[in-house]
């Protein structure tokens, strides 16, 4: 017998990438969409794969997929982003494998970057956990890079899924902007700022991306991504400056 499984996907004006996630996905049980009050075609297309769409004001990463998790039927539930697919290897795998051996299950994730798959910048050993039991789990609460706590045992799954995280080089450059505004709003009591950590601290961040982390190994790719990186960790101290001025300000 299958095993049945729910896949959830929080969504918001994604219409460039719905299609392709939904396709990968339509030997799930049941798939859940969690739309944030989308403004282009993201909720049409949607409904085309599945009949259960909500709608639902943005909250936060954590709480649209903690909402999302709470309307699915089946124990085991897989999370996706709306611009990742599920290979037909690892459906195959989460079909068929016995999931009682845990209650949650890490899978590889295979990262591309404007139509690349990227090796090296920490992004070619991207282990993410997205098959759990939800009986067993909850998200974490942070802002950004949230993730699925488990109680009990973990394993990893043999197969990967894709992400396509930029099509473009204006989609990363508005996306870093999203996040390390919210890392900022996160870090902000943690995190001391200085002259002297915003002169070295991002270039030493693009180092640590192009050669630990062996970005070079992607060439221009690499390069790009490093940058990147290094332009999320200067934007975030940066904004972190921003939100203390205005709090003093503010008293």
């Amino acid at each position: 017998m299958q095993n049945k499984v729910s896949v959830i996907i929080i969504t918001g004006n994604e219409e460039n990438n719905i299609r392709a996630c939904l396709e990968s996905v339509t030997w799930a049980d049941e798939i859940i969409v969690v739309d944030s009050e989308s403004n282009d075609s993201t909720v049409k297309i949607a409904k085309e794969f599945t009949e259960k769409v909500f709608i639902k004001k943005w909250e936060g990463y954590a709480k649209q997929k903690t909402f999302a998790l709470s309307l699915t039927k089946n124990a085991w539930v897989l999370s996706l982003d709306a611009d990742e697919k599920v290979t037909i290897n690892l459906a195959d795998e989460i079909l068929s494998r016995d999931l009682s051996q845990s209650n949650g299950f890490l899978i590889k994730r295979d990262n591309y970057f404007l139509g690349k798959q990227i090796k090296g910048c920490g992004w070619g050993n991207d282990w993410q956990l997205r098959l759990v039991n939800k009986n067993y789990s909850k998200l974490s609460d942070r802002l950004v890079h949230e993730k699925f706590l488990i109680e009990g045992k973990i394993k990893k799954l043999n197969n990967s899924f894709s992400h396509y995280s930029y099509s473009s080089i204006k989609d990363a450059l508005a996306k870093i902007n999203n996040y390390s505004t919210l890392e900022a709003i996160e870090k902000v009591d943690k995190k001391k700022v200085n002259i002297f950590t915003i002169i070295f601290s991002p270039s030493f961040y693009f180092l640590h991306h192009f050669i630990i982390r062996k970005g070079f190994l992607d060439g221009l790719h690499g390069v790009i991504i490093s940058y990147l990186h290094m332009m999320t960790k200067l934007q975030v101290q940066l904004k972190i400056l921003e939100i203390k001025k205005s709090s003093l300000n503010d008293n």
